[in-house]
């Protein structure tokens, strides 16, 4: 995989982590414990994806 690939998947990751910590939340099927460890997910992945794009 290049480079651009990749950056591609973590950036696409973060944005499903959060969508899908929204939707389980509004349905009422997600512990608190859960949707941190999403969002926690999600951002680090956003994360990585900024970092990779600096070099």
């Amino acid at each position: 995989m290049n480079k651009k690939t990749i950056h591609s998947i973590f950036k696409a990751v973060g944005l499903a982590m959060g969508v899908s910590t929204l939707v389980l939340s509004i349905m009422k099927a997600l512990d608190t414990d859960v949707a941190i460890t999403l969002l926690s997910l999600g951002l680090t992945c956003l994360g990585i994806s900024q970092l990779n794009s600096i070099n």
